[in-house]
């Protein structure tokens, strides 16, 4: 017994070294990175400088300490964070406006965002804040959405039950007991145990960053079930733990509704995730002023102030190796040409489907280890967009920043699993789920942008599968059958729609949607994923998660954002922290810490 604590102790002190070690590369984080934010560009010119910077081998900057591949959150982010510790970094985007998931696009004089409806932890002296200031050098501003974020309708809108979400958790916790007067234990059951398994969210991070061996050992013998709620939670499915906390169908769907933010079914959904999303939006949510674009329109600054670049219209056809393995650049389509650029390190943005089925030379993809981890993940859920533009101001028309999920049924698991086994033909009758925002009303810029306009944002799921036999045909040139099939949902869902909201029908002015083809194309997912690969419980088991790492088989390659960490914003921040971490050879997470908890803000609010 005394060999095995011996050794315990020997594991652990490895574990401190690998995470407290230091490293001779420049801590990107500073004090006095945040300037006053400045006014709001409109002037599309300007913007366009920024944003829609079109790739030539003439604009690739000498000297590369770093290629990335993509313009999402997790490949700009580990680019500035590179950037600020002194290296030279090109992004490259395939599409014509860098952001991934975070652009916006224009249609018949209204904006559209197409990815970021709303993000949670963004308060003044929160570290999530505190990160994307360091990111953005403090000029992307965050606007507070109204005290209840979200609305979950239960039923057809007019005719079934809405239940509320209030901001902070004690409005929380009183608004779901004031709902669900005779459910009140069950109620601070849930909440408590979201917070207490969320708490350890960043566990995951430390699997990422500790040799494998050792989170085999930890795993196998029990203690990071002992040690982290988190982990040991990640194992039992949404839909069991809610069962067990109540027979109310209706609180167990109010329990469950978020699950669209992830894209995983209740039943299939490891609890450890959705009780990170509870948490996360315990405090509320924010939209960024000037909406989404915003957030990529302030990163690069910072790339290019570092003698880097963010080049759109770019797509990256493979990987390069030199000849010992080793990845040194990528080869890039300019025309019926192909460009080399190279670099001594390549970080990939784009997915670890694409990354390795796609991107890697044909040899590689083959290696055992690329298959084994291949073999951890799944394809994620797709789906349907729908975005219309509005005559009238929000005054005018009645509209509010809260979210609105609306269910049809309030077995949620049932309803989806009738929908995704549903024919093509009937899945316009079946819509389980929607999702139905109003991006305008967010973002107090917009009456300023587009006086009197507003706009509205729905998405709903949809298979791959129904599209799939168009996936070769020019965008916008699809024909007729898949326009069809297109139509049918969305005018099955402007229905629901418009039974929210009547009073719009005769203020629509333009109706515009995206099927899992449209993700396909403008941000290269590969079966039309909303969240790139599936945050299942598999995937969240603590081997698997510490084999899903930025660090590659591939020396010098390196993954970023959501498939790295977890699904959506804040989870590819957290893979661009573990990729720069990897590649910088130190751990940023403890920079980040010391140099919030030492911040002005959070001084401030201890002596509060």
């Amino acid at each position: 017994m005394w060999l095995y604590w011996l050794l315990l102790v020997l594991l652990l002190l490895v574990v401190l070294r690998r995470l407290l070690g230091g490293s001779s590369s420049p801590n990107p984080f500073s004090a006095d990175c945040r300037r006053p934010p400045a006014h709001l560009v409109t002037d599309k010119d300007v913007r366009k400088k920024v944003i829609k910077q079109a790739f030539s081998a003439a604009k690739v900057p000498e000297n590369l300490d770093a290629v990335v591949i993509g313009s999402g959150i997790g490949g700009l982010a580990a680019a500035v964070l590179l950037s600020k510790a002194g290296k030279r970094v090109l992004v490259l985007e395939q599409h014509g406006k860098a952001g991934g998931c975070c652009h916006t696009f224009s249609k018949k004089g209204f904006e559209f965002d197409v990815g970021i409806h709303y993000i949670g932890q963004m308060g003044e002296r929160s570290l999530m804040r505190f990160l994307v200031d360091q990111l953005t050098e403090g000029q992307l501003q965050w606007s507070k959405m109204p005290s209840v974020f979200d609305a979950v309708v239960l039923g057809e809108p007019g005719n079934g039950k809405m239940y509320r979400l209030y901001s902070g958790k004690k409005e929380y916790v009183e608004g779901l007991k004031k709902q669900f007067p005779d459910e009140a234990v069950a109620i601070e059951k849930f909440v408590r145990l979201a917070q207490r398994v969320a708490q350890g969210r960043m566990h995951m991070a430390i699997l990422k960053m500790v040799p494998v061996p050792l989170v085999k050992f930890l795993s196998r013998t029990g203690l990071l079930a002992w040690f982290s709620p988190f982990l040991k939670m990640t194992s039992r499915s949404l839909t069991d733990v809610v069962s067990e906390l109540t027979t109310n169908e209706e609180l167990r769907a109010v329990f469950s509704y978020i699950f669209p933010t992830y894209g995983v079914l209740p039943a299939s959904a490891s609890f450890s995730l959705h009780a990170v999303l509870v948490d996360h939006y315990m405090e509320g949510a924010w939209y960024p002023r000037g909406g989404p674009s915003e957030i990529a329109f302030h990163t690069i600054p910072v790339i290019k102030q570092a003698g880097g670049a963010v080049l759109t219209k770019a797509p990256v056809q493979s990987i390069l190796l030199n000849a010992d393995g080793k990845a040194c650049g990528v080869s890039v389509q300019k025309g019926q040409d192909l460009v080399n650029v190279f670099a001594p390190i390549v970080i990939s943005d784009a997915g670890i489907f694409n990354t390795y089925e796609r991107l890697l030379p044909a040899e590689i993809r083959t290696l055992p280890d690329i298959q084994a981890q291949l073999r951890m993940v799944d394809h994620g859920m797709s789906g349907l967009s729908v975005f219309i533009g509005l005559n009238g101001s929000k005054e005018e028309l009645g509209l509010e920043g809260t979210n609105y999920f609306i269910y049809p049924h309030q077995n949620l698991d049932e309803a989806m699993n009738c929908f995704l086994t549903a024919s093509r033909e009937d899945a316009a009758e079946t819509i389980p789920v929607l999702f139905v925002t109003s991006p305008s009303s967010k973002d107090p810029t917009w009456q300023e942008r587009y006086p009197g306009k507003s706009s509205l944002c729905i998405v709903a799921f949809a298979q791959y599968e129904w599209f799939e036999e168009w996936k070769e045909e020019m965008v916008q040139k699809r024909g007729a059958e898949y326009e069809s099939l297109k139509n049918a949902m969305v005018e099955s869902i402007l229905k629901t729609v418009l039974k929210l909201y009547p009073h719009l029908e005769d203020k629509i002015e333009c109706i515009s949607a995206g099927s899992p083809l449209t993700n396909q194309h403008y941000i290269a997912s590969p079966k039309g994923e909303l969240y790139g690969a599936v945050c299942s419980i598999s995937r969240l088991q603590a081997e698997a998660t510490a084999a899903l790492r930025p660090q590659t088989c591939v020396p010098n390659l390196y993954l970023t954002g959501q498939d790295v960490f977890l699904c959506g914003f804040m989870g590819a921040l957290q893979g661009a922290v573990l990729c720069a971490s990897a590649v910088l050879q130190r751990n940023l997470y403890i920079d980040m810490l010391r140099l919030w908890r030492n911040s002005p803000a959070n001084n401030s609010k201890k002596k509060d």
